[in-house]
């Protein structure tokens, strides 16, 4: 556990002083390592990796109560080895409180040796009370804020559209962690045959709410599968599929997907399409649209064709060209923060106005694209309105209402999150992540 301890600091002060992703931190410093890690210590790594990176607010939030020295002073691997210490005896039932801040002491040996009294002397005083005391808070953005772990401002954006309770709720939610959910590849397998394969691995597969889809238990290292090899199966959210669904691409249609990296909703579509006719994905990026080739050979899928574009430039030969276009919209993430925490941590205010510009740019560029009595699909992984209904109701009235929205069918599971005729608003959940999806028709 002390070797876990130590690579979980490394990667917690890489992320933050590299301003870097912690999927991608830990995915290197775990490869890096694992010949020397049991499965029991990669999960511990995994767990305090994450979990801090989820916590970070809080955490800090209790720290400063007891220190005098302002948390923006402390060198960071002081203020990692305090959040680490402090989040095994909030957050850790099974880590017993002198270990969690014996073993932190010791590490400010080899890290931090000059603060070795500092840390010591902040830990002893802290316990499970201190977030206790967070709850007992009166109710204010503040106390929303400091017991969910959510930047101040995502809270006051929150709440300029839900009520308390519910700004409380998608905050709380956004902390869950997510479950493990696949999509079943019809076109190389059934779902029983699937469920029979990974049984074999004592791995419990549940139907999830759409029919393609199943939840996964007692699953680790899912990507390593044989079965995941052999492209039986992709990792994808509820509502991220839903997008695919809605849009309902068909045999031999020409759709376009304009915003497609890494792929999961560009091979949904092509699976939807039984592998015959036109799907064009572009991307902005050569290396992320290596991310599409890559999923679609794997899934054994032959007619995406990829293409480096920006789709926020207007381009004449595709006038008018397509049957159906998904655009998934670059945006805020505020839906997906449980898959990606360092969301809160890297978004500021100011991002909002940019992201929103970029939104429009693509929406009224790219539905140029669409035939007459074409469909459209816009969807973002986020939850505010500006990035959302306020698109839509915009461009409709920019383009004199020439694009309306239609109803959305076939969706019994989901019958509850359908907002007006043509919107799904989801809210982040158990179940899945927090996305709004609008379909459109072009007159």
């Amino acid at each position: 556990m002390d070797n876990a301890r130590k690579l979980a600091l490394k990667a917690l002060y890489k992320i933050e002083e590299e301003n870097a992703y912690s999927n991608i931190v830990l995915d290197n410093i775990l490869n890096e390592n694992r010949k020397n890690l049991s499965q029991k210590d990669i999960k511990f790594i995994s767990e305090l990796v994450y979990g801090i990176t989820t916590w970070r607010l809080t955490l800090d939030c209790i720290i400063q109560s007891y220190s005098k020295i302002k948390i923006k002073k402390m060198s960071k691997w002081v203020i990692n080895i305090l959040r680490l210490g402090t989040y095994q005896i909030v957050f850790l039932d099974k880590i017993p409180k002198s270990a969690a801040v014996n073993e932190s002491v010791n590490l400010c040996k080899k890290y931090a040796n000059k603060s070795m009294g500092f840390v010591n002397a902040i830990l002893r005083k802290i316990s499970k009370d201190d977030f206790e005391k967070i709850k007992n808070m009166p109710n204010s953005k503040e106390k929303i804020s400091k017991l969910t772990s959510m930047p101040i401002w995502i809270v006051e954006e929150l709440l300029k559209e839900f009520s308390y309770e519910e700004v409380e709720t998608i905050c709380k939610n956004s902390n869950l962690k997510p479950k493990i959910t696949i999509r079943v590849n019809k076109l190389n397998t059934t779902k029983e045959e699937l469920k029979e394969k990974l049984q074999k691995y004592n791995i419990n597969a549940q139907d999830g709410i759409l029919e393609d889809f199943m939840y996964l238990k007692n699953v680790s290292n899912i990507t390593k599968l044989k079965e995941y090899e052999e492209g039986l199966f992709t990792l994808q959210d509820e509502s991220a599929g839903l997008t695919a669904l809605i849009l309902n691409p068909k045999e031999n249609e020409k759709v376009l997907d304009c915003c497609s990296a890494p792929g999961g909703k560009t091979t949904y579509m092509a699976e939807l399409m039984k592998n015959k006719g036109e799907l064009t994905a572009w991307e902005l990026y050569k290396n992320r649209l290596n991310k599409v080739k890559e999923n679609a050979k794997r899934l054994k899928i032959n007619i995406i064709e990829t293409k480096k574009q920006d789709a926020s430039i207007f381009k004449e030969e595709y006038i008018n060209k397509f049957d159906k276009i998904l655009i998934d919209a670059p945006c805020l993430g505020l839906g997906v923060i449980k898959r990606k925490p360092d969301i809160k941590w890297q978004r500021k205010p100011e991002d909002i106005e940019e992201i929103t510009k970029i939104q429009k740019q693509i929406l009224n560029t790219v539905s140029k694209y669409l035939k007459k009595d074409g469909i459209l699909v816009y969807s973002t992984c986020s939850i505010i309105k500006q990035e959302n209904d306020k698109i839509i109701q915009e461009f409709t009235k920019e383009n004199n209402f020439d694009y309306e929205e239609i109803k959305i069918k076939n969706l019994e599971n989901f019958k509850n999150k359908i907002e007006e005729k043509g919107m799904v608003k989801l809210y982040p959940s158990q179940n899945y992540d927090g996305f709004f999806i609008c379909k459109l028709r072009k007159k």
